[in-house]
């Protein structure tokens, strides 16, 4: 299975965008909403947009498995983003211009503190030597997820160091419907980005898991095919989100030839999120987590623990899954 680009800053809309004086269907408290044009982003078609493979965007965070303490780890993303004071200017920029391009940062002062293992994430510009902010006004970036930090608890519930392991959601086979639920070693996944989704992030869209018995796992950017993927053009990629079952996802990501990438949300063309059930919930899985390790600490409590009793085991759909810790 060819491997797509990864996701290390934030992905450009497919189309041209404007901005619209009404309360963002997206984010709470924000007083605008960035809407698509009919227009196609120029820089879409530079990269060849018709020829690019589309995928499903999922919704989850996003995560990034790289090199730390001299072991494949896997990274969360955490954004730097400005203080309070250059927040208000850069809005009221931002507002008054449409836009956040040209807006003037003081890089030493304007943005709050991060952890000392923080780095940026690739392809950020550097001014003498200093990371600059995106149009958005945040600077991309990551940090190592260790297990004693209870602030990425769930992203630590889908790895095992101990093993260099992480539990994975993934098609069956490239060409099929069937998903399945197992374990990949880290070192398979190395400078790769994936989502996470599951019971405590993001509001659960995919209805994943219990409070009581949360599930968690990672889904490898770029992974989940969408067969017989609309033309690019806005009449018809709306129509598909409205209307056909496939087209119940949060959007699309196109991977093109060149490494680019480029998105459609939903809530670009003004269609809310979520909206009921989901395509990734009317796919059969199948577990394959054969898992033995009772000499780790608490690995009878773990999620591999509790998905290796089901190995073997298909389900309907993610959302049928349910277990007991």
């Amino acid at each position: 299975m060819r491997r797509l680009g990864t996701v290390q800053q934030k992905i450009p809309c497919v189309f041209m965008t404007e901005v619209q004086d009404a309360p963002s269907g997206k984010r709470e408290a924000q007083p605008f909403r960035v809407v698509a044009t009919e227009h196609l982003n120029s820089s879409s078609l530079d990269s060849d947009i018709y020829t690019a493979i589309a995928t499903e965007k999922l919704d989850g965070t996003c995560c990034y498995v790289s090199t730390y303490k001299g072991q494949h780890y896997l990274w969360a993303r955490l954004d730097r983003k400005p203080n309070k004071q250059a927040e208000k200017k850069f809005r009221k920029f931002q507002s008054s211009h449409k836009s956040g391009t040209g807006f003037t940062w003081n890089l030493q002062e304007d943005f709050k503190a991060v952890p000392d293992n923080w780095v940026p994430a690739q392809k950020v510009q550097h001014i003498d030597g200093d990371p600059v902010p995106d149009e958005y006004g945040h600077i991309p970036g990551w940090v190592p997820v260790e297990k004693n930090n209870k602030q990425y608890c769930w992203h630590s519930s889908v790895i095992e160091y101990e093993t260099g392991e992480a539990l994975l959601l993934r098609p069956l086979r490239e060409d099929g419907e069937m998903l399945e639920i197992t374990c990949v070693p880290l070192s398979e996944l190395q400078e790769q980005t994936l989502e996470l989704i599951g019971t405590n992030v993001n509001g659960n869209p995919y209805g994943l898991g219990s409070k009581k018995c949360p599930i968690h796992f990672l889904v490898p950017h770029g992974i989940l095919n969408i067969r017989d993927p609309p033309p690019v053009s806005y009449k018809e990629l709306y129509t598909w989100l409205s209307e056909c079952d496939q087209g119940k996802v949060e959007g699309i990501v196109w991977h093109c030839n060149d490494g680019a990438l480029f998105k459609l949300h939903r809530h670009h063309v003004n269609l809310t999120w979520p909206n009921g059930k989901t395509f990734l919930n009317a796919r059969p899985v199948v577990i394959h987590v054969d898992w033995h390790k009772d000499h780790l600490e608490d690995s009878h409590q773990s999620i591999f623990s509790a998905f290796s009793k089901l190995n073997g085991q298909h389900f309907s759909s993610v959302e049928d899954i349910m277990f007991e810790m």
